[in-house]
């Protein structure tokens, strides 16, 4: 048979090419050969097969070592698709299978106009596909075959790659399998990334086998080729072996057999391609050079690096075209001997200085016409985010070159950046910048301390100061300071660090500047800069930490009797009765988390680790201040809850390695948010104060006070220590139990009933039409359909839009949930990934058990949210929620429109947030059959008109609630339970189930409560 590549004839059983290195897949030696060796024949489906009640099969249009790959007709959405099919010789393996769905999930997470894009997977049965965009075009593996690319091809293609992988990356996604044969190319020349098979997801599940290595060995990085741990700057390294295959047609790495490839792969470098391409230019070297270096600390950072240099490149070569035209028009000239040597050298002027004034003229107007409208449309003030904002701020940038002059730009320039100072003690101090929302962007230099009125995006930024001889810090401000006058931001935002020497600093801990707080001045401290790992805590325990009593300074309580010493330690065993954390076993963490947070352990064990290592638990004031509290430039919560949210190990699939996650808080500590929550030293009506919530938490526990038994060992509990630098001068309330505000609602007097009804109007509106437009529909979950349907709001022409989720295999009407989601809701940018949001975990259960539900974007969330928080007792929030009422009011208008929904059995479901909301709807709201509140309570310092403790007497509807006893958002005694006792629903009719838990439920006990609840009261799925 001949190569795919150069068309050399090679044997039958050659798995590589001896003159360029191409690899042989296994399908291509089975169309060449009849001789099997590795794959026996794949079965194929014939022509017009159904598959899955909508398939039509019409023809084989590729064949790979994972798979058959048809063309197929959606005979529902009349579209053709491909339908890639596991092996049959493959369908038997669990492992094989799931890396399928891996492949299918991996790639369906990504939505890039560079990557081929996945509708639904169907992995039952013996025959598992993957339906996915049919793309009309080639392999770049083919096209290579075919024909060399021009060189502007090679750099479109190459540009257009960096930039589907930078969005894989983006998205914690590394493909692990770059090659020419895995990016399609259609007919208008876009580039398709391809078959995620190989790919490894961030927190995923890691498929190769011990001691191997996965992938394509001629496009290999070395450190994929030795099975090392594995991060985006392999896939660079594959698409350099791209870059340079399409510039000299043949591969950088080539040998007679696997091991050879992969040894020269792993130390020897490759052809210049300027042996094989003399006319290559020396920047396109360069890429090459630096994309293929062996070290990954050389290469380039991100896709997104390489992919500008090649950008800069191509944009370098257009105005070397100007220039080209202008002096092949004096050299036309100079061929004629009767011009004279002046009059050329002045013409070879003039055609330069035109070249030059043309070339600066085109500049000028992309400045004018595309980038400044470019960058207006971009940001969108009090309604962008950090990535509008850098992203608006590197074109005006770009634009300041060529247009410095333009009105416009002092206006883009005051809502995209602000002015820094910064100053440090000792000063001299470098400072270098990176904008949080360029992860990979380079780190830019402010200056040497002190700095004043140095300009830089608008949004989070990062700052590392260092100074020879000292620690070097990292801080996180907020530029988000807006000026309500709508100007622009506020500025300048000023910042200042102490520098501490390194001789005498205490290891992996950073300082935190005090504060004015409540209780006074809070001086400086040092806090851990991660949270306390398995690893220190197993150095506790081998030092005789549960042996030796001086460790153990506080009398052992546990549910209001003291215990002994012997008593108390037989509590503070692992899984099998030895010392030790409960999520250890046999006197030992987890095989591979050393570098874990140890979780599972209670207050006591951390507060003798604390004096173990010379150190303190961090009060719950020390926690804030190091988290942002009381920090001016981190002071909109808001915003910065959305920061963290981002970042932090919020994901509910388990805590993370310490430091995994670059979610630096504004003092440079880490994993603040999520992970696991952190045990504080106050003591609370119920234990402790514990802080940070934990990986399965809402995200904005962050901030929350939540507390926890003394004695409790979950999973979710860690802790990190403090050191005081100046003790004496702590204010003593810091240290005293934390006990939030309270009011007794059971001597609250309820309003007249006329007052009442004031109120209730304040949520009437006139009910016009209301203009509904279907937004999108989404069929690719096996489990709903998604509709966005967007109708006239009941207040100053605003329009809203509803989230609608119909159940699949179930027959209308349907029974329907209506949802009023938690604070997340109002911390994200946008609704369009509704069905990965944190709060449809709380509706996915039941749309799967045959049931609708209806998540409204109200005012105040996602697209519609605010940028500014309302102060409890004002107006503005008396509004906001009138708005917010009449939103889920008029989601009941549009419903009763819809011959599929069963508006006689409707539900509500609050969750959080939600929670608090709930009487004020369940009491205005009277279409409703039923409500569940989960986690929720009543209220304090709201205005009377829209606080939910003057609802809650007249609510009448069957309610059922779920709370947890540690709560401290509703406390239990002072919040949730009055909430429950005071609600105007018959005794028989309302039901309260208390889980020992803070602001936050056991999936499984929510799940078979909610769907018991509407079974009897809205009756079963039909």
């Amino acid at each position: 048979m001949k190569c795919p590549q150069c068309q050399t004839d090679i044997s039958d059983d050659s798995r590589f090419c001896s003159k360029c290195g191409t690899p042989v897949s296994a399908d291509e030696r089975i169309v060449f050969s009849q001789t099997r060796t590795i794959l026996r024949p794949m079965e194929e489906l014939a022509p017009e097969t159904l598959l899955a009640g909508k398939y039509r099969v019409l023809k084989v249009v590729g064949r790979g070592g994972m798979g058959i790959v048809y063309m197929a007709e959606d005979t529902k959405l009349k579209r053709n698709v491909a339908l890639k099919f596991l092996p049959p010789e493959l369908v038997q393996s669990p492992e094989a299978r799931e890396r399928f769905v891996l492949e299918a999930r991996a790639a369906a997470a990504l939505s890039h106009p560079n990557i081929c894009t996945i509708y639904e997977i169907h992995d039952e049965g013996e025959k598992p596909f993957i339906a996915m965009e049919f793309i009309e075009g080639h392999s770049l593996k083919a096209k290579l075959a075919k024909n060399p690319l021009s060189l502007g091809e090679v750099l479109d293609l190459a540009v257009q790659v960096s930039e589907g992988l930078e969005e894989a990356h983006r998205k914690g996604i590394i493909h692990r399998d770059i090659k020419s044969a895995n990016i399609m190319v259609t007919d208008k020349g876009q580039a398709k990334v391809m078959d995620f098979g190989l790919a490894k997801v961030k927190g995923g599940t890691l498929l190769t086998r011990e001691g191997t290595t996965l992938g394509t060995v001629a496009y290999m990085s070395p450190e994929q080729a030795l099975g090392k741990d594995l991060d985006q700057r392999t896939d660079i390294w594959s698409l350099g072996v791209v870059l340079y295959e399409m510039l000299s047609g043949s591969l950088p790495f080539i040998g007679d057999h696997e091991a050879s490839i992969l040894y020269t792969v792993v130390h020897e470098e490759p052809k210049p391609l300027k042996a094989i391409k003399p006319d290559i230019a020396p920047e396109l070297q360069q890429v090459v050079n630096r994309a293929l270096k062996k070290n990954p600390e050389a290469r380039y950072s991100s896709a997104a690096e390489m992919g500008k240099d090649i950008q800069k490149f191509r944009e370098s070569l257009r105005a070397e075209e100007v220039k080209a035209f202008s002096l092949r028009a004096l050299l036309r000239l100079l061929r004629k001997p009767v011009v004279a040597i002046p009059a050329a050298l002045a013409l070879a002027a003039i055609a330069l200085a035109a070249a030059w004034f043309f070339n600066r003229q085109a500049k000028i107007r992309w400045a004018k016409e595309v980038a400044i409208p470019e960058a207006e449309q971009t940001i969108r003030l009090r309604q962008s985010g950090d990535a509008q904002w850098i992203k608006a701020y590197r074109l005006a940038e770009r634009v300041e070159k060529y247009a410095g002059n333009d009105p416009r730009l002092a206006d883009l320039l005051s809502r995209c950046s602000v002015d820094i100072d910064v100053k440090t003690d000792p000063p001299g101090a470098r400072i270098l910048a990176k904008a949080v929302a360029e992860q990979e962007g380079q780190w830019q230099k402010l200056g040497v301390t002190p700095i004043e009125k140095t300009r830089f995006s608008a949004g989070y930024v990062q700052l590392r100061m260092e100074k020879d001889g000292h620690e070097p810090v990292l801080a996180v401000i907020s530029t988000h300071n807006f000026d309500l006058t709508q100007k622009g931001f506020i500025v300048p935002s000023k910042i200042f660090r102490v520098l501490d020497k390194t001789s005498g600093f205490p290891p992996a801990m950073v300082r935190v500047s005090g504060a004015e707080t409540d209780l006074g001045r809070i001086e400086d401290f040092f806090i851990d800069k991660y949270e306390v790992t398995n690893r220190q805590y197993k150095e506790f325990i081998n030092a005789g930490g549960y042996r030796d009593q001086k460790y153990w300074k506080h009398v052992f309580i546990k549910e209001g009797k003291t215990l002994t010493w012997e008593e108390a330690m037989a509590e503070f065993v692992d899984q099998t009765g030895r010392p030790g954390p409960s999520t250890w076993r046999a006197g030992d963490f987890p095989r591979g988390q050393e570098s874990h947070p140890v979780s599972g352990v209670s207050w006591y064990e951390a507060a003798a680790f604390a004096e173990f290592s010379g150190k303190s638990l961090p009060t719950g004031y020390h926690w804030g201040i190091a988290r942002g509290e009381f920090t001016p430039l981190l002071h909109r919560w808001g915003t910065f809850i959305s920061y963290i949210s981002q970042k932090c190990n919020f994901r509910g699939e388990g805590p993370d390695a310490v430091g995994t996650n670059d979610d630096a808080t504004a003092f440079g500590a880490y994993d603040m948010g999520g992970n696991i929550r952190e045990w504080c030293w106050n003591e609370t009506l119920e234990g402790r104060v514990i802080r940070g919530g934990a990986w399965n938490d809402a995200a904005y526990l962050f901030s929350n006070w939540a507390q926890s038994p003394s004695f409790d060992r979950s999973p979710k509990n860690g802790f990190r220590c403090v050191l005081y630098i100046e003790p004496e001068k702590i204010p003593a309330q810091t240290f005293e139990p934390y006990v939030p505000p309270t009011e007794d609602f059971y001597k609250e007097t309820p309003v007249p009933d006329a007052i009442f009804g004031v109120y209730k109007n304040q949520f009437s509106y006139d009910k016009t039409e209301l203009h509904v437009r279907l937004e999108s529909r989404d069929e690719r979950s096996p489990d709903w359909v998604q509709e966005i349907i967007s109708f006239d709001a009941a207040y100053g022409n605003e329009r809203m839009a509803i989230h609608l989720f119909l159940p699949k295999d179930v027959l209308p009407p349907y029974q329907t949930v209506i949802y009023f989601p938690g604070q997340t809701s109002a911390e994200t940018e946008s609704s369009q990934n509704l069905a990965d949001h944190f709060d449809f975990r709380n509706l996915s259960f039941l749309v799967r058990n045959g049931r609708a539900a209806v998540f409204p974007v109200y005012k105040g969330t996602f697209e519609r949210k605010l940028t500014t928080s309302f102060a409890v007792d004002s107006f503005q929030l008396v509004e906001q929620r009138i708005q917010q009422v009449k939103d889920f009011r008029r989601s009941v208008d549009y419903l009763e429109t819809r011959p599929d929904i069963d508006t006689g059995k409707l539900a509500f479901l609050g969750n959080s947030w939600g929670g608090r909301m709930a009487p004020l709807i369940l009491a205005v709201e009277d279409r409703l059959q039923t409500g569940i509140v989960l986690i929720g309570g009543l209220e304090t310092g709201r205005r009377p008109e829209v606080n939910n403790s003057g609802y809650v007497r007249r609510v009448k509807i069957p309610v059922l609630m779920l709370s947890g006893r540690y709560d401290m958002a509703f406390p239990y005694e002072t919040s949730s339970k009055p909430m429950f006792d005071l609600l105007g629903t018959s005794a028989k009719e309302k039901v309260q189930k208390v889980y020992e838990t803070d602001h936050f439920l056991p999936l499984n006990e929510q799940i078979k409560e909610t769907l018991a609840w509407l079974d009897k009261y809205l009756g079963p799925v039909r």
